[in-house]
């Protein structure tokens, strides 16, 4: 793609027919998303993982609406080129088509480029529905964080015959329902590539093996943020010993007095300081 051309969600389908491999980042906050646009990524997802990453939650589900807008404002301050696509939280879109469009409609009036949302062929009506209201949506299926409490847990998804069923038939009826593209989260490579040759639109693999059309990982564990990242995530840099020992000595520093030194102060000439000191002498006299 261009370098100089905001990327849509039919974008993403061009670079699957090409063999173009799609890069995508989870970030949340403006020098994130600036960051993540520079180095050139394809789509900046700001996800509901924040509930763990940036709120310290223990899951994604006490994630409000009202915190992923939030942060979805500072990405879009950032005016990636990049497609944005909100991720919208638990209950939030499960109760009614009528819900799912409001509070979706809510994120793409405020500027993302599409929504994700969790979940298979349960979702078909909600996503045939955003879609005919002029929503793009990005579907989920594999392992559903949203959904971990019924799943039994934050496994690999896909190692029966049942199961991966399954999940190819929860692609396809997203594919129908009119998704421009589906992330695989946590699914055995095998699944995973059956799923990639079985629909027209693009998948986006987490933890899904190399197979799918492109590749998610969240900005804090690509970084190293996450001292714990999870085990499908690779660590680029080990941020969080950088920032760790930055700060140790920052606190030496002022501690000891050896900061600020003057290369980080300025001060008034003797002549300036001096008036000053008369003009106090003179207020505090008329005082």
């Amino acid at each position: 793609m261009s370098s100089d051309k905001k990327i849509l969600p039919k974008d993403f389908i061009k670079m699957k027919k090409k063999n173009r491999k799609i890069v995508m980042i989870t970030a949340y906050t403006y020098y994130q998303a600036k960051i993540a646009d520079e180095a050139g990524v394809d789509g900046i997802l700001v996800g509901d993982s924040l509930g763990m990453v940036i709120m310290g939650y223990q899951s994604t589900l006490p994630v409000k609406l009202s915190e992923m807008l939030h942060h979805l404002k500072a990405v879009l301050n950032a005016k990636p080129k990049s497609l944005v696509v909100a991720d919208m939280p638990f209950l939030t879109y499960e109760v009614s088509i009528e819900q799912a469009i409001r509070n979706c409609g809510k994120a793409i009036k405020l500027g993302a480029d599409a929504v994700k949302l969790e979940g298979g062929e349960e979702i078909f009506d909600i996503v045939k529905a955003l879609v005919k209201a002029g929503i793009p949506v990005m579907g989920h299926i594999g392992l559903n964080p949203q959904r971990y409490l019924t799943i039994g847990g934050y496994k690999l998804i896909g190692k029966k015959a049942v199961e991966a069923s399954k999940l190819v038939n929860d692609a396809k009826a997203l594919e129908e329902a009119g998704v421009f593209a589906i992330v695989i989260e946590n699914v055995v490579a095998d699944i995973a590539k059956l799923i990639t040759e079985e629909v027209s639109v693009p998948t986006i693999c987490i933890g899904a093996g190399p197979y799918c059309d492109g590749q998610i990982l969240v900005f804090h564990d690509v970084v190293g943020i996450n001292p714990r990242p999870p085990p499908f995530a690779k660590k680029y840099l080990n941020a969080y010993e950088l920032m760790l020992e930055a700060i140790a000595n920052y606190a030496d520093e002022v501690r000891s007095g050896n900061f600020p030194s003057k290369d980080y102060y300025r001060t008034l000439s003797e002549e300036e300081l001096k008036k000053v000191m008369e003009a106090l002498k003179i207020t505090s006299k008329k005082t």
